[in-house]
């Protein structure tokens, strides 16, 4: 009799714990399977990336992209070319999953060689289509456009007496009130010098543009390896004039600088590219950076940190530049500008460079 009530009485506990753990399981609420327009997913994990930014302005994207997805961005600055280059030569063994940052001029020959990962973020929907690749392999999301960049301290003191006008068009750089007191950096290693050298090409056509780019040469005291090179120099003084993007030139401005930046008449731009490689360790969570790249917030935080342009409508300008509409675009044919790169550079070389004295 003892045994049979105790298996009475164990039976009767294993039911009321099954009630009690059904009646949990029916109160608890069931997770929101809604999502947010343009918020990317919340997934954790990590994303590798090679970045061709400012190494301030990754850190500021990676800690609110972190902040935004629960996603830690391992993150290995370098230069657009060298990124370029570290891609391709891991293509068989891919070490990261994204490449952002530089001109999307530099992403063309790792779309054709296959290094890409094809993805159409749907936040790209309402953009300019010159921001979108049709084949989906990489993705415009900030603008940049030339400056010419002046030391204000150098030009009042040696030049303004000697009646020279600041320069407000690519042709006052030939003025040569300039020579030795003018850097720029080379096309043949720099992408923003070869950028300003096919503006030169859209803007006065193929045999005026060398006339131009020779005469330049005249004025040109040396040219430094990166685009970004020749900002400190002529910010500091050591030089009056330059070349340079209008985002980082400003940015070194706001530092307290005498950097005068004039946006010229038919200037050229770059539109900065973001992709996804292709066979990379976190390819889902490289697809939730490219949505969030895209985002309202992130294009603000990209103003913010770096003074690029965005592509979003509903994002404004940097302040204290003007805004695209006010901005005077040459015609750059981007397709051309890539087909006649390797030509032009080799001419550069043998025409201006190798007859440099």
């Amino acid at each position: 009799m003892k045994k049979f009530l105790s298996l009475a009485l164990a039976l009767m506990m294993l039911l009321s714990l099954a009630a009690c753990g059904g009646q949990e399981e029916e109160t608890t609420p069931p997770a929101d399977s809604g999502t947010q327009q343009e918020t990317p997913a919340q997934t954790g994990g990590k994303l590798v990336v090679y970045s061709a930014l400012n190494e301030d302005n990754t850190i500021a994207i990676a800690d609110q992209f972190k902040a935004d997805t629960g996603i830690e961005i391992e993150y290995i600055s370098l230069g657009g070319g060298d990124a370029v280059a570290r891609v391709q030569a891991e293509m068989g063994n891919p070490k990261a999953d994204f490449l952002v940052g530089g001109s999307v001029d530099l992403y063309g020959s790792l779309a054709d060689a296959g290094a890409f990962e094809a993805y159409d973020s749907p936040n790209n929907d309402d953009l300019d289509a010159r921001f979108n690749d049709p084949n989906h392999f990489w993705q415009g999301w900030y603008m940049g456009v030339l400056s010419i960049i002046v030391n204000e301290d150098r030009f009042e003191k040696e030049l303004a007496p000697k009646g020279v006008a600041l320069p407000e068009t690519w042709d006052d750089l030939l003025d040569p009130a300039y020579k030795d007191v003018f850097v720029w950096a080379n096309p043949t290693t720099a992408g923003g010098a070869y950028i300003a050298t096919a503006c030169q090409i859209f803007r006065l056509g193929e045999d005026g543009a060398w006339e131009y780019l020779k005469e330049l040469d005249q004025n040109v005291h040396h040219y430094y390896k990166g685009a970004g090179d020749v900002i400190s120099p002529v910010a500091t003084g050591e030089f009056i004039a330059s070349i340079a993007w209008a985002h980082d030139s400003f940015k070194t401005q706001q530092e307290g600088y005498p950097l005068k930046l004039i946006i010229p008449r038919q200037t050229a731009y770059e539109i900065g590219g973001a992709a996804i490689i292709k066979g990379g360790p976190n390819t889902e969570n490289a697809k939730v950076f490219m949505d969030w790249l895209l985002t309202k917030e992130a294009q603000e935080l990209s103003v913010a940190t770096s003074y690029r342009y965005p592509v979003r409508d509903d994002v404004a300008a940097p302040a204290g530049l003007p805004s695209l509409s006010e901005v005077d675009l040459v015609d750059y044919d981007r397709d051309q500008a890539a087909s006649m790169k390797e030509a032009v550079l080799e001419k550069f070389e043998a025409e201006i460079t190798a007859n440099r004295s």
